[in-house]
């Protein structure tokens, strides 16, 4: 008997080692891509709302004109159609309107605007749609010219339309005693200091130069012509009107005129690639005032100053002339302007002669 086991004690079975778990595999990590030249280029770059020119190669695009249904609006329309598209916001009606005019009969300040500028396809907006009669209250002027104005640059920067128009006038220099024979475009606008009815037209001018500077990718151009005569509705065509235009004693300025036509001219010349910048508009030359007035056939009645600016007074508020009274001091002093820049870089020249400018505010011919 085996030392240390007890009789009939049944052996106990050895216990077989624990197998050890096998160890895993390890994991096969998957191939990385293959790195090609396309994976390394930057991302496309996201579309935006700007840019939508639908005009391609040489094709023009379209003419947005604000104003289109007045006289400036209408001759400009009536030029370019046969172009290029013409789009036109006013909330007149445009009667006679060609039929290749699109016409959005609304007003500026709306938000169908902005429609109008989304579906793109607008190359150049020509502003003319300011307010001129000074019958109308201060607020309405402000309105509709500056917070107009104010929407229409929001438009253009948005849309990324390429070029921007201005119609301002060189009567927002000032007619004064201390003017310098001919005015450049650097000369500064102060005619609402005496004639404080045009102080949005100043604003306006101003809010066009700040764009100019702010928005150096877009091409602004800024348009200060004299005088305009012709059957446009305005101060110096009323005057030339009147059967017995009343003149100031002891006073004969040299005057400058231009003819509305060679203004739509100018504004063609404007729509050019690359032109950029403000441009004083001259027409055919200058006369003293006496002068045109003998070429009209009219003889001036010769009042004196203090007198006359009651009689003009009087005369407006009746409603018996067109022609309202802080314009007097441009019948005593000169506001005449120098129009290299606009000869040298837009290559203009008046078509119309003295004669015709002046006679234009009877007869289109």
């Amino acid at each position: 008997m085996a030392e240390g086991k007890r009789p009939g004690a049944r052996a106990r079975p050895k216990r077989r080692p624990a197998a050890r778990p096998a160890a895993k595999a390890p994991r096969r990590s998957k191939p990385a891509p293959a790195v090609s030249e396309a994976s390394l280029a930057p991302p496309p770059p996201k579309p935006t709302r700007r840019g939508k020119r639908t005009a391609s190669g040489d094709d023009p695009g379209a003419v947005l004109i604000t104003g289109i249904c007045g006289r400036m609006g209408r001759l400009l329309a009536r030029k370019l159609h046969r172009e290029r598209p013409v789009i036109g916001i006013d909330r007149r009606e445009f009667a006679g309107k060609p039929e290749d005019i699109v016409h959005h009969q609304l007003d500026l300040r709306r938000r169908k605007t902005r429609d109008i500028f989304r579906s793109g396809g607008i190359d150049a907006v020509v502003h003319l749609g300011v307010m001129h009669n000074l019958r109308e209250s201060d607020r309405a002027h402000h309105e509709w010219n500056v917070v107009g104005f104010q929407k229409l640059l929001e438009y253009v920067s948005d849309y990324d339309v390429p070029k921007l128009i201005v119609l301002s006038s060189a009567t927002l220099y000032g007619p004064s005693p201390e003017n310098p024979q001919f005015l450049t475009e650097e000369a500064p606008l102060l005619g609402a200091q005496e004639f404080f009815q045009i102080r949005d037209l100043v604003e306006v001018d101003m809010l066009a130069q700040s764009f100019f500077w702010k928005n150096p990718e877009l091409e602004t151009v800024i348009l200060r012509p004299c005088h305009i005569l012709g059957r446009v509705r305005n101060a110096p065509s009323n005057y030339c009107r009147m059967d017995r235009p009343m003149t100031v004693m002891g006073f004969d300025p040299m005057m400058q005129v231009i003819h509305e036509r060679d203004v739509v001219e100018a504004i063609a010349l404007a729509l050019q690639p690359g032109v950029r910048g403000i441009f004083n508009l001259r027409g055919p030359g200058e006369l003293p005032l006496s002068r045109m007035l003998r070429i009209l056939g009219k003889r001036g009645r010769a009042v004196p100053g203090p007198l006359m600016k009651g009689v003009m007074n009087r005369m407006w508020s009746y409603r018996a002339s067109d022609f309202p009274t802080p314009e007097l001091d441009h019948l005593r002093y000169i506001c005449m302007v120098d129009d290299t820049r606009a000869r040298d870089e837009l290559s203009f020249s008046p078509r119309y002669d003295m004669e015709q400018t002046l006679r234009g505010v009877f007869s289109e011919r």
